[in-house]
């Protein structure tokens, strides 16, 4: 009997940078061979083409869960479709999946933004805590505040100011 497949999936890397050490998101190997496919449906966005765009991206994701660039894109794309529920989910998958990253790589930070491949998940966490807030979902959008600030203090996307400052 074959082994089961095991699951591309998220991994962190440690690096040893001047001011401490730190971790960054990379990529399963399908989402890296898959880049150039977000290149593309963020050319089809800005040219008007949602709706092929969208396709595309469900398309990656059905290739590649993982692929947390596909995840921000097509919650962005709910976004502006009005439908911050299902914009919440993607947003909510992408950091659902970080999260689960640290935790299996047994870290608690930090994540910071500065580094590239860190972006996909506090563009994710942004994107959730402001359709947490528009779903009234206050507490909740505080919690994941809290976490992204506590992984990345400089709060380089504002977040603090999302929720009116306070953590």
């Amino acid at each position: 009997m074959p082994k089961p497949r095991r699951r591309d999936s998220l991994r962190l890397i440690c690096h040893d940078l001047p001011d401490g050490p730190c971790w960054e998101i990379q990529q399963p190997r399908c989402g890296r061979e898959r880049l150039d496919d977000i290149s593309e449906v963020e050319a089809m966005i800005a040219g008007g083409e949602t709706e092929i765009a969208h396709e595309e991206l469900v398309w990656l994701l059905s290739e590649c869960p993982d692929f947390l660039e596909a995840h921000v894109q097509l919650g962005l794309l709910a976004l502006e479709a009005g439908d911050p529920r299902l914009a919440r989910g993607h947003f909510g998958r992408a950091v659902e999946l970080c999260t689960r990253a640290l935790a299996a790589a047994g870290s608690s930070g930090p994540l910071p933004y500065r580094l590239a491949g860190n972006r996909p998940f506090h563009e994710a966490a942004k994107g959730l805590v402001h359709c947490l807030l528009d779903l009234g979902r206050r507490g909740m959008a505080g919690q994941v505040c809290q976490q992204v600030v506590g992984l990345d203090p400089t709060d380089p996307l504002g977040l603090r100011s999302l929720i009116g400052g306070r953590l």
